[in-house]
């Protein structure tokens, strides 16, 4: 049982108020839609950045930081985010996020120079990191264990799986049929409808005076793990732009290791801990969380190399939108996916979806890496992103499931936060490793073509960035399997662990 002080209890299970009922449909449809924006910003961005790169002036190194600003900040203070939740209640912290968020999106959409729009960047991901876990905290809270919270977890990961494609169909139009800042402005009136339907649908946090304040907030925990956390991003970041060699990638991991590895001590020694280790400890929910990273950085990684292949002049060469569009089936299996296995996981339990669904994403990731310069979308693209889709439904949905069955209700926000950043690193390890293993195979092909056609041609350009684009693509299926593998390793959970009551809360 929880040994979290009865005041956090009582914070953090706010929720549900006696003296207001949640409406369950309300109140989970404005989860999905403030987890839909800030999964989708994670790629809306993508398509504008030969625009952003125009009209601001931006350099081809400094584009990069675009993306970059805000997937450090976000993976860097998502245990921060999540722990805040738990403690002064996550409405609070939800209303919060969501305004930085927007607020963050405003200032982006007017930037003017480079420093502005990257200033804007970095706070979305400060937003972003603080609504995040409390979506997902509240989706556990919310709804009862079982049935009805394996149907909104559903609902949750059709959400977080399709919102890399919807941002790439949503950047596409709004960068061709409008301009780039629209990409950022869009985020606007969703995230002000939102922070004013929270208070309408979500009962009051209970206020707790406990006479300590912040006494019971573990500082430095927070500072090590946002420092351990950033600096490992970074690192991350740095290998992928300059090299796993180059002096700051190195030290970016070496400063990572020593406050991690501090963050860890400082939390065994802690009486109220920032990340309760005993979350851990559980080899079925760490289980849970290798099978995030690692899915998350096969798939989300993925979407970069495709979407670049579909874009190629001497490939496919679609248009924004067009390449966007080309995503519509997976986003149809992620739902479809997502809804069946949400409904079959309450008589079968998550087990067996968080060992099948990696194997058929890893099968469509598989038969994209079979793509050839004359591949056309219809028989080299669609059956691979149709299963990619099917199995990222089933993964989601399995792995939510998993790693939230039986976290006590004041340790929600935290338990989110934790998976919420096992997905974070895994896609930034992931487009990291992939990106070096590309690159390598890239300039080996295009050195056995120059030889072959004696001069660097169109076509062998195109021939080495194909060879190049699937082989990360085959590594990433590799990690998917790999996945599979460790969810029938360490994996136990059965079906009555996610049907029991939610009084009857273990560790």
């Amino acid at each position: 049982m929880s040994t979290a002080p009865p005041e956090v209890a009582a914070t953090a299970a706010s929720p549900a108020a006696p003296d207001r009922k949640v409406h369950p449909g309300l109140a989970l449809a404005v989860l999905a839609g403030a987890q839909l924006m800030i999964v989708l910003d994670a790629t809306i961005v993508n398509i504008a950045l030969p625009d952003i790169r125009e009209a601001l002036g931006f350099s081809e190194a400094s584009l990069t930081w675009v993306m970059n600003a805000y997937t450090l900040t976000f993976g860097g203070l998502l245990l921060l985010g999540g722990r805040l939740g738990d403690l002064i209640g996550r409405r609070k912290i939800f209303i919060y996020g969501l305004l930085v968020f927007t607020l963050a999106s405003l200032l982006g959409g007017f930037a003017q120079n480079e420093a502005t729009l990257l200033a804007a960047r970095a706070l979305q991901g400060v937003g972003g990191a603080m609504t995040a876990p409390a979506v997902l905290s509240l989706v556990t809270t919310t709804f009862k264990e079982g049935a009805e919270r394996n149907k909104a977890l559903g609902v949750y990961a059709a959400v977080s799986g399709m919102g890399a494609a919807v941002g790439l169909l949503a950047g596409g139009f709004l960068t061709e049929y409008a301009n780039w800042r629209w990409v950022m402005f869009v985020n606007v009136p969703i995230g002000v409808a939102l922070a004013l339907a929270i208070p309408r649908v979500f009962p009051p946090d209970v206020a707790v005076d406990t006479g300590r304040g912040l006494g019971r907030f573990d500082i430095p925990g927070a500072v090590t793990s946002t420092v351990g956390v950033s600096a490992l991003v970074y690192g991350f970041i740095r290998a992928a732009e300059e090299s796993w060699t180059d002096a700051v990638t190195i030290t970016a991991f070496v400063l990572a290791a020593v406050f991690i590895a501090a963050f860890v001590v400082i939390e065994l020694r802690t009486r109220e801990p920032l990340l309760p280790l005993r979350l851990f400890l559980n080899k079925t929910r760490s289980g849970g969380y290798l099978v995030m990273m690692l899915a998350g950085a096969g798939m989300m990684s993925t979407f970069f190399f495709l979407t670049l292949f579909m874009q190629q002049d001497e490939l496919l060469d679609l248009s924004p939108v067009l390449a966007g569009t080309a995503y519509l089936p997976l986003t149809a299996g992620v739902i479809t996916s997502a809804q069946i296995t949400s409904r079959l996981i309450t008589t079968r339990g998550p087990r067996p979806f968080l060992i099948i669904g990696p194997l058929i994403a890893g099968i469509g990731l598989l038969w994209l890496s079979f793509l050839e310069t004359d591949s056309t979308y219809w028989t080299g693209i669609l059956p691979g992103v149709l299963l990619m889709g099917m199995g990222m439904g089933a993964v989601f949905v399995s792995i939510m499931t998993t790693a939230t069955a039986g976290i006590a209700p004041e340790e929600a926000g935290i338990g989110s936060a934790v998976l919420n950043v096992t997905q974070q690193i895994g896609g930034t390890i992931g487009l990291a490793v992939l990106a070096t293993i590309s690159t390598s195979a890239l300039k080996d092909d295009f050195k056995e073509q120059v030889a072959k056609a004696g001069e660097a041609t169109p076509a062998v350009q195109a021939h080495a960035m194909t060879a190049g684009w699937t082989a990360a693509i085959l590594a990433a299926s590799i990690m998917l399997f790999a996945s599979s593998l460790i969810a029938f390793a360490l994996v136990r959970i059965r079906r009555e662990d996610v049907v029991v009551d939610p009084s009857a809360v273990t560790h």
